[in-house]
This record gives structure tokens, sequence and C-alpha cells, in this order.
């Protein structure tokens, strides 16, 4: 399985390549006038977004427009390899410092706190909700350390090109509750 999930992101990350060029210069914008899915809100106060490493699509001006309408906004920071995430509050505008990989993140010190909604990046999706990642399995031990505990709606985030029929997946590889894209937002079946 190791082989064929490393051909899919090779090829997936051919694709989001492409799909920036054409469509980076807008996505974010689109992302943020639709907003997250209709009845999120409900209950929901935090919500996780990242900071867009190299070509993936940017949800910086959506959670802007979230930490607006009063949302608690953060970003992941990756404490050490084979962990969970942890989250970081975090209001566009607010500092960053470099993280792993040269990320951005907040710093040290900031709030720690757990998400209700989690915009998840990725290689590649398909319409049932599972999402290739970079192979590090960050957001899959993340999602299931909180879905053992409380309610959580994960919403992987995308260029619509990046859809395929089927993402090789294994066990451990947890579903998505939704996708967006720069051209439709979907409850994945």
């Amino acid at each position: 399985m190791s082989q064929i999930k490393r051909v899919a992101r090779d090829q997936a990350m051919a694709t989001r390549q492409a799909a920036f060029r054409a469509e980076g210069a807008t996505a974010g914008a689109i992302l943020a006038a639709r907003g997250l899915p209709v009845g999120l809100g409900c209950g929901a106060r935090v919500v996780s977004g990242f900071h867009a490493f190299g070509d993936e699509i940017t949800v910086l001006p959506l959670l802007a427009k979230l930490a607006q309408a009063g949302w608690i906004t953060c970003l992941p920071v990756v404490v050490k390899k084979g962990q969970p995430l942890e989250f970081r509050a975090w209001a566009p505008g607010e500092a960053l410092v470099p993280g792993r990989w040269n990320i951005p993140q907040p710093p040290e010190g900031a709030t720690v706190v757990e998400p209700d909604v989690l915009l998840v990046p990725l290689l590649a999706f398909d319409r049932q909700g599972y999402r290739l990642g970079y192979g590090g399995g960050f957001y899959d031990r993340t999602l299931a350390g909180l879905r053992a505990h409380k309610s959580i709606t994960a919403i992987g985030v995308a260029f619509a090109a990046q859809e395929v029929q089927a993402v090789p997946r294994e066990s451990f590889d947890e579903k998505l509750d939704y996708i967006m894209t720069e051209r439709e937002c979907f409850r994945c079946g």
C-alpha cells in the first residue's frame, strides 16, 4: 500500500500544482465568500485552519471572515513526529513563527485550544470523504483522538481538480465530513 500511496502522492502533487497556477489567485476569496457549510455554526465555536504550504489552497481569508463573526480561530502545530497535532489560538494579523518545514505557526505560549471544526489540507480526495495526505499521519491521529471524546466536523479543503475516483486507504485513515473547493462544497457520502 505504501508504494501505491507514494505514486498517488506524486500524481496528486502535479495535479495540485496545475490547479494552483489556474485557480490559486482567487480560490481563497471564493472559499471565504461561501463560508462554512450551512448549519455548522450550531454549538461550534473553535475552528482550525492551516497556513498554506507551497501550492495548497489558502484558507486565511475564510479564517479572517470566521474570526470577524466571533469564532475562535487556531492553527495546527506539529509537536512531535508520530503524535497528534496541537492547536494554538491565532487570529489573522497576529504574529507567526516558523514551525516544522518552515510552515508559519503561532508562537510558544499561544493558548492551546481544541477545535470543533477542522479545515484539513490534502493532496487528493474522493466523494466518500477520504483524503490523501503527505504520509505523516498527523491529521489521522488528530481526528481519531478528537473523535474519541467529542463531536467534531472535519472539512477537507482543496482545488476541485484534486478529486480522484478513489483514494487508496488503510484502516487507520480517517474520513472527512465535508469537502470544500473553489467550485463546490459537499457532504461526503
